[in-house]
């Protein structure tokens, strides 16, 4: 897994490698997201259930983080490859995530870490207008 930030002057949501949201609606919940990626994976071959397990699971942490720590999502994507699925999540906030593991019984703080630990590649594109996370996960196709 790599973890790479960078600072770009980009719009938030536009993702370099061509997953956008163009022509769909807004993803404003994990439900939608989710529901979203589902949609996409079912037009492939099927992936074994736990790719997809995992997959949804970022998918879930990655929009649930940009509510609570990044103002909102602002921009959502996709992107299929070879061997990998990518998912992308933009918010207004330029701050990178931060690997902080809840202690004790303090709720939060798990979310990052299970993304970090499940996808093969892990970035973050940040700027002054926010932030872009790409998480690819690994896929049998």
């Amino acid at each position: 897994m790599k973890t790479r930030s960078a600072t770009r002057s980009r719009a938030p949501g536009s993702d370099p490698r061509g997953a956008g949201n163009a022509g769909s609606p807004p993803v404003r919940s994990p439900a939608q997201a989710r529901q979203l990626v589902r949609h996409t994976l079912a037009a492939l071959d099927p992936l074994p259930p736990a790719q997809v397990e995992d997959l949804l699971l970022v998918t879930s942490e990655l929009v649930t983080n940009a509510h609570r720590h990044g103002g909102g999502v602002t921009g959502f994507g996709i992107g299929i490859g070879r061997d990998r699925v990518t998912v992308s999540v933009s918010d207004a906030s330029g701050e990178a995530p931060l690997y902080e593991r809840g202690e004790g019984l303090r709720p939060g703080g798990y979310g990052w870490p299970i993304v970090l630990r499940l996808c093969r590649e892990v970035t973050v594109d940040a700027g002054p207008d926010g932030k872009t996370i790409h998480a690819a996960v690994t896929v049998d196709r």
